[in-house]
């Protein structure tokens, strides 16, 4: 399993998410709407790593001095080739790769074997996921929709997920 470290967004962008999820399951497509765990939420991830001590969650306090953050999500876009993930980019404005590289920074302390690599400065897409191991034949069903409407949102949050343990930690 892995730990990552999160975006959150304000309750409105998240509705806003929310929406495209059941709008993609109700047109057949298996969006993150199926996903029924009390973690599933709309996100951004910053960083992901194999493991993660704990005390990166009292570390990443001074980083909240940031949010809330205005964002805009964009464009659609697809990871993958056999099996794809349906994604929304998250316009990397230059306070959003400010925010990112200092989270990073605080995490790498806390992260044993650092950082996987595409989640770097320089590497790293922010996005919000829509739906995962999809078929590409779905594609033409899910971009049917009106994916491609920008939604101006907020970041207002942060949260580290401890996937070994199953457990989110916000950070507050």
């Amino acid at each position: 399993m892995v730990h990552s470290v999160e975006m959150l967004f304000d309750a409105e962008t998240e509705a806003a998410v929310v929406q495209i999820w059941d709008d993609l399951m109700a047109v057949g497509v298996r969006s993150q709407a199926a996903h029924r765990s009390l973690s599933n939420r709309p996100h951004v991830t910053v960083t992901v790593a194999e493991q993660m001590t704990d005390t990166v969650d009292a570390a990443l306090r001074p980083a909240l001095a940031r949010l809330p953050l205005d964002c805009r999500i964009g464009a659609p876009m697809v990871f993958g080739a056999r099996s794809v993930t349906l994604v929304r980019l998250v316009v990397p404005s230059v306070e959003l790769l400010a925010l990112h590289a200092e989270v990073h920074r605080i995490c790498l302390a806390h992260m044993p074997d650092g950082a996987l690599a595409h989640t770097a400065p320089g590497q790293w897409t922010p996005h919000v996921t829509l739906a995962r191991r999809m078929a590409p034949d779905q594609l033409p069903q899910a971009v049917a929709l009106p994916l491609g409407i920008e939604i101006r949102g907020r970041i207002t949050g942060l949260r580290h997920w401890d996937g070994n343990s199953k457990v989110v930690h916000p950070i507050d």
